[in-house]
């Protein structure tokens, strides 16, 4: 940019004062980059004792839950259990065949207390 295009903005920027910098600019500077941490001890003062043994143990909690929650315990037979018919008494029958006869005498009591016609 030449100063004829623009000398309106020439003359503003000569009038503006040069920047004073402090005598001890470049000790500071140097005082900071001293001081910064690096990356390795960022990350290890994040990850302290206390707070990794939390996260350790809320992650447990939750795989627990998910394998809990989406795998539930199996109610299939093994093959040791004998069938269950099998287990069935005999005597069992004739419990079953006295109670359809209890059942078919009641029905056909002359005794029920019906409303007659």
């Amino acid at each position: 940019m030449d100063r004829e295009d623009d000398k309106q903005l020439w003359d503003i920027l000569g009038r503006i004062p040069e920047p004073k910098l402090s005598p001890f600019f470049a000790r500071n500077v140097a005082r900071s980059v001293r001081q910064e941490a690096t990356r390795l001890e960022r990350m290890r003062g994040w990850f302290s004792w206390r707070r990794l043994a939390a996260a350790s143990a809320v992650l447990i909690v939750v795989i627990g839950t998910a394998i809990a929650t989406h795998h539930p315990v199996s109610q299939t037979k093994t093959v040791n259990d004998p069938d269950l018919v099998a287990k069935i008494d005999p005597q069992d029958y004739d419990v079953v065949a006295d109670l359809d006869e209890l059942i078919a005498w009641d029905e056909n009591s002359v005794w029920e207390d019906r409303p007659t016609l």
